[in-house]
């Protein structure tokens, strides 16, 4: 099974996926918004394509990526587990106020 979070940490992989909310895109398209070469963002792609959270098809000579979403849902799912009572409380408790500690 592949490590959704461990797939995510890469940056360009996270921007990927923002840029495909917008649909199906090309992977000129898609390098059209990085500074890295179009074979690398082949190879993410390919590495999101195998964690199943994109998919792509074949137009003619191209390859078109859109977001998988079985794959979608499962990151979510992965990431609602870290969403505990803790983090909740942890969210809901309201931060120090600056330049004040707990001591007093």
């Amino acid at each position: 099974m592949t490590d959704l979070l461990a797939v995510l940490a890469e940056p360009n992989r996270r921007r990927l996926l923002e840029l495909l909310r917008r649909g199906e895109q090309t992977v000129t398209e898609l390098a059209s918004h990085f500074e890295v070469t179009r074979p690398a963002i082949s190879q993410h792609l390919g590495v999101l394509a195998t964690a199943g959270l994109v998919e792509v098809r074949k137009d003619g000579r191209f390859r078109r990526y859109r977001l998988n979403p079985d794959g979608m849902a499962s990151l979510r799912v992965a990431l609602n587990a870290f969403w505990t009572t803790e983090l909740e409380q942890l969210v809901a408790a309201d931060p120090p106020k600056r330049g004040t500690t707990d001591d007093h």
